[in-house]
């Protein structure tokens, strides 16, 4: 394609995306990865580059007052089913010209591109007034932001816009899905299983919990802009197995519409556990990053959405009109979390954009058109160059 990315570049844009997909990076596993990318970034001389303490790699070119970010996640999810894939999942090898592998849609499209197009950005002069960071974060798949909170409170930094890499068929998203996790516990007396008339069971104590569970999702899904409430694990406990538990947990994901908020969904769970021996808190979820370091993960969040006469996405209109030569046909919106939770909790402008079609993300022959790939760069060196040289007011 013709743009201000050279044949040259275009070609060792490719090969990185592809030696990405090669460098296996499941969650908590990114190191190789993010050393790869730091030597990649050196080579095209960012002007800084370096590891932070919880394992994101972190690149910058530019030194102005306006801030802008790109991020992605070099995590994937795992691959139980490697033999059934149509081509290898870590070798990004090309079937009628989709490259196969885990992480070409999730995300090594959006990474690689993100990157390249700030070194582009640099080499043609277009960061007057501007500095650009571009990371490459890790555990998003299973801790939304919490690498973008150390990343913003270490570097004492709050970008001016961000922008997501997610795959989104290289279309402009403006906005994704809120999010509350919750734990509901309920207690019992615990009592031997041949007296069970001398306790009380946890379980059944929970029984009627989950019917409201469902009942709860049956009328959210019959209700115009509402979202969903899945349970999506439960457990006991008990002394022994000729015992009465006197705990159970269930763990619920409750997906918000926009108009919706998360004051809405502590309400449910108020009804939820209404009546019955039960408490209900965040399904908070504490893991440590290939670093070591301690990630905490707290999963509630607004749903969000981006005004169409901001200034960022005003920018990547004109970008997109650039790259494609026409106007955006249309627009999107994520039905899944991103790292945007954190940027879009400070206040930051956010937006998404990125090379791969999201419903073949996590799935079984996971694959892209290399061809978006090129364009998402283009798309995000045009947009860096939109964007203004002032901080807006």
């Amino acid at each position: 394609m013709k743009g201000t990315l050279p044949q040259k570049r275009q070609e060792q844009l490719l090969e990185t995306y592809k030696k990405a997909i090669q460098t296996r990076s499941y969650s908590n596993e990114e190191e190789k990865l993010a050393k790869f990318l730091q030597t990649v970034m050196l080579d095209l001389d960012f002007d800084e580059v370096h590891i932070d303490r919880v394992g994101n790699v972190v690149g910058r070119v530019g030194n102005g007052p306006v801030v802008i970010h790109f991020d992605s996640h070099m995590d994937t999810v795992a691959v139980s089913d490697a033999e059934e894939w149509t081509a290898p999942p870590f070798e990004a090898k090309e079937v009628d010209g989709m490259i196969y592998g885990r992480g070409s849609v999730d995300m090594k499209g959006g990474l690689t591109a993100s990157i390249f197009a700030a070194a582009n950005a640099k080499e043609q002069g277009w960061l007057e007034g501007k500095t650009v960071y571009v990371t490459g974060s890790v555990c998003e798949e299973y801790c939304d932001g919490v690498c973008l909170e150390n990343f913003y409170a270490d570097h004492k930094l709050v970008p001016d816009y961000c922008v997501i890499c997610e795959p989104s068929d290289n279309v402009i998203t403006l906005g994704h899905t809120g999010k509350v996790q919750a734990r509901i516990k309920t207690f019992g007396i615990s009592a031997h299983g041949s007296a069970p008339e001398k306790g009380v069971n946890a379980v059944y104590e929970m029984a009627e919990i989950i019917q409201r569970v469902e009942n709860l999702n049956k009328t959210l899904q019959s209700t115009p802009g509402k979202g969903t409430i899945v349970l999506s694990q439960i457990s006991s406990v008990a002394v022994s197995l000729n015992a009465v538990p006197d705990q159970c947990e269930i763990y619920l994901d409750r997906r918000l519409r926009l108009g919706e908020t998360v004051d809405d969904v502590k309400k449910e769970l108020d009804e939820l556990v209404k009546g019955k021996n039960a408490k209900w808190k965040p399904g908070t979820l504490v893991m440590n990053s290939w670093t070591g370091e301690k990630l905490v993960y707290k999963p509630i969040h607004n749903p969000w959405k981006i005004s169409m006469e901001d200034p960022l996405t005003t920018a990547s209109i004109e970008a997109y009109e650039k790259t494609f030569g026409h106007e955006p046909k249309k627009f999107d919106f994520w039905d899944f979390g991103t790292n945007a939770v954190v940027p879009v909790s400070l206040g930051v402008k956010t937006i998404g954009f990125g090379p791969g079609e999201y419903k073949l993300a996590h799935m079984r022959d996971e694959r892209c058109d290399p061809n978006q790939v090129v364009q998402a760069c283009e798309f995000y060196t045009n947009l860096i160059k939109n964007l203004p040289e002032e901080k807006q007011k």
